[in-house]
């Protein structure tokens, strides 16, 4: 029988060493730098600045290994974390306070708090397993993340790493194989090689042989990192020919001011029927003999409009009898719709009840019309905002108002696809915030649209980056899915997006404008498109097996052993 061996305690961390004059500041100083390059490279500036989000990270990298270095705990690694996170969500995505000023602060301190999580997953990997596959995880368990972030109640995926290449779409013309979450994959990889060559080779904290090579060698890699994606997206644009035959669509922007003038209460509120009566005049002005479908923003019928007898309102009949004057034009809309269920068992969960009427839900809805023989069609917003139209009474003090119906909306599962008198025209009705999400877009190219059609009110946020992000981010669903893009805003940028992610027409800003293009109806299915994500849920798999290892790691590592 062999002798037990006496386990060894681990050993306990290295106290903070102090610091004095700039050493005290620099994590702070590099958590505001990486927050400042990461609002930089965002689709929020004149000119397109994305390259600098392949270096954003790279002060966040310093800072963590300056800390861990002096043996900082990591509760002091968080909080310069959550600093970082926090100011840049702050610089990036402030506007949304112009709807509701608390609901903008929670929007910021509880989103930052949330992306702190898979950077405190990468700290404690990083401390279990080691630096090379700690600095492997970290990519692993943001985009995981970001996946989260998609589908979850809580979905909030504005500031996706991979949305940052917006504004700069010839750059990621591969995003309609791997989707934008390629983009962050690219952005990581990118960012953790630059580390590597820049302070690796100084210290011995870095995995890679860099250390080993103080030359100018070490760039190599971090060079090709970013010149092979580059090349291979300029290749694929120059080559890439838009496709399918082609089709007249006219986008609508009102321009009714969503503050004063659009919604019952306002100080200036205009009738439903003189906005219709707006809306019909710009239309009318513009039609010509080729124009096959006309496009109204978000709620342009904002009347609770019942389903089952929407053939006998008013406005349907007076919109369905103009369309009867114009044959051969179609028109999508949004509307506020209702429907009613015969009983409880039936109703739905988001159902809502009133005496006398019963059990009912309340749509953010697009309703697709011809004229009085045809039946109208009818599509539910799914992606609904988290904190606007899906939030429970008791957080209705910090609701989030960007457009549209707002608390605790139905929705529905399946993608609505509206076929349109001209076979090859087939519309996937997109409502404001759903456009933000790729692997949602995909779904209606995979129910057969030919064409992506966004209706959105962007003026709640006043002339600030949100509706220029809004408008960028579809570009990239252009590219993802290869489709013609038409975007109606009540106010906000309507215009045209053509299969390359290129804006080809676009109105100004909180005017009254019409817009006419010639899309092209493609019906080819991309690489994304045929499979859908997959980078994000095999990140997901990866971060839960390595967060696993880490929490068994950490527990055996606090067992106490009986003498």
């Amino acid at each position: 029988m062999t002798k037990p061996t006496t386990p060894v305690a681990p050993a306990a961390a290295a106290p903070s060493l102090p610091a004095s004059g700039l050493a005290y500041w620099l994590p702070s100083l590099l958590a505001l730098l990486s927050a400042v390059l990461l609002w930089l490279g965002w689709p929020v500036h004149p000119a397109p600045l994305a390259l600098v989000l392949l270096v954003a990270w790279v002060p966040y990298l310093r800072m963590e290994q300056v800390l861990g270095q002096r043996g900082a705990s990591g509760w002091k690694v968080w909080r310069y974390t959550y600093l970082a996170l926090v100011l840049w969500n702050l610089f990036t995505t402030y506007w949304v306070s112009y709807s509701t000023l608390a609901g903008g602060i929670t929007a910021v301190v509880c989103n930052a708090l949330l992306m702190s999580l898979p950077l405190t997953a990468f700290y404690h990997t990083k401390k279990r397993l080691g630096h090379l596959i700690g600095y492997i995880s970290l990519p692993i368990y943001w985009i995981a993340f970001e996946q989260l972030h998609l589908h979850w109640f809580l979905t909030w995926p504005w500031l996706t790493l991979g949305n940052g290449f917006a504004q700069a779409n010839q750059l990621v013309q591969w995003y309609e194989y791997t989707g934008f979450l390629g983009g962050s994959v690219w952005i990581w990889m990118v960012n953790l090689l630059v580390f590597g060559a820049w302070f690796g080779y100084k210290s011995s904290t870095w995995p890679i042989a860099a250390e080993k090579d103080p030359s100018l060698m070490r760039w190599n890699w971090p060079a090709l990192a970013i010149l092979l994606p580059i090349g291979l997206s300029y290749l694929i644009g120059s080559q890439y020919q838009e496709k399918g035959p082609t089709a007249e669509v006219l986008v609508i922007q009102p321009n009714v001011d969503p503050f004063e003038e659009k919604f019952e209460g306002g100080s200036r509120f205009i009738p439903h029927a003189e906005q219709i009566t707006r809306l019909l005049t710009l239309t009318e002005q513009n039609l010509t003999p080729q124009t096959k479908v006309v496009f109204w923003p978000e709620t342009s019928l904002d009347e609770v409009y019942p389903e089952e007898t929407i053939n006998f309102n008013p406005n349907i009949v007076r919109l369905q009898q103009w369309l009867g004057q114009h044959p051969g034009v179609e028109l999508i809309t949004g509307l506020t719709s209702a429907v009613r269920y015969p009983s409880k068992e039936k109703a739905s969960p988001t159902a809502r009840f009133r005496e006398g009427v019963g059990y009912y839900d309340i749509f953010n809805a697009a309703i697709h019309l011809r004229d009085a023989a045809a039946a109208p069609e009818f599509y539910h917003k799914s992606r609904l905002v988290p904190g606007v139209e899906g939030v429970p009474p008791w957080l209705s003090a910090f609701v989030i108002d960007l457009g549209g119906a707002a608390g605790g909306l139905g929705s529905q599962e399946e993608r609505t696809v509206y076929q349109t008198n001209t076979p090859a025209l087939r519309i996937g009705p997109i409502i404001c915030y759903e456009s933000v999400y790729g692997d949602f877009v995909r779904d209606y190219v995979k129910n057969g649209a030919t064409l992506l059609g966004i209706i959105t009110n962007d003026g709640w946020w006043s002339d600030s980056p949100g509706h220029n992000q809004h408008l960028q981010y579809a570009t990239l669903r252009a590219i993802e899915t290869r489709r013609d893009i038409a975007r109606s805003a009540n106010t906000g940028i309507s215009g045209f997006i053509n299969q390359k992610g290129e804006i080809t027409q676009r109105t100004g800003w909180w005017v009254p404008a019409v817009s006419r293009a010639t899309v092209r109806l493609n019906t080819e299915q991309t690489f994304y498109v045929r499979y859908g994500e997959l980078i994000g849920p095999a990140t997901q798999v990866l971060a839960v097996l390595l967060l696993v290892v880490t929490v068994v790691l950490a527990v055996r590592s606090r067992r106490v052993v009986p003498a």
